[in-house]
């Protein structure tokens, strides 16, 4: 993952993977058959996880709201300012010019949470708690201060630090309405 992270995608050997690892390079291909196949083996290591957990949850028996804002302090705390945030960004940063990278961790990660996001926001429609019905058609938008907190802490955190937790509480409180205080 270091090496990745810190080279790139593109730039990553797996002669400096191995080096790093303390093992002949040979030793790597008898795991991986080459570098996309061993990145994608450190996304189902490192990403997919965070996802299942998500995709795993039991049905809520409170609001829809709670589980979604559960689920996000997951992510932040366990992809925000992490190295699992910094192998996002590298997602985002050279998936257009690694079109089979981006289809894996689209297939693997993102198909995933999206299906669970909108299974989430049928329920809270149904339920009521989400008024905007054509919310499900764009899960994408429940997720949005996620990946945009991604993005901001590599580029510009160090100039304007941002509160993940209280934007998505905001956005929240777009989508479902400001929380009561008692």
């Amino acid at each position: 993952m270091e090496e990745f992270i810190g080279r790139g995608f593109a730039a990553t050997r797996l002669d400096d993977i191995a080096k790093r690892a303390g093992v002949a390079k040979g030793t790597i291909y008898l795991h991986f058959k080459d570098k996309e196949s061993m990145f994608e083996e450190l996304v189902r290591i490192v990403i997919v996880p965070v996802v299942a957990r998500l995709t795993a949850l039991p049905p809520p028996t409170g609001s829809v709201r709670d589980l979604i804002e559960a689920f996000a302090g997951n992510f932040l705390k366990e992809v925000i300012g992490t190295r699992r945030g910094d192998l996002v960004r590298l997602i985002v940063a050279e998936g257009p010019r690694f079109p089979a990278v981006a289809d894996f961790y689209y297939r693997e990660v993102v198909s995933r949470g999206i299906a669970a996001m909108r299974g989430l926001i049928e329920l809270g429609i149904a339920r009521g708690e989400i008024r905007q019905k054509d919310l499900a058609r764009y899960p994408q938008i429940l997720v949005a201060p996620a990946m945009i907190a991604v993005i901001w802490q590599s580029l510009f955190a160090r100039h304007a630090p941002l509160d993940a937790q209280d934007m998505l509480r905001v956005h929240l409180d777009l989508i479902f309405g400001e929380r009561r205080t008692t």
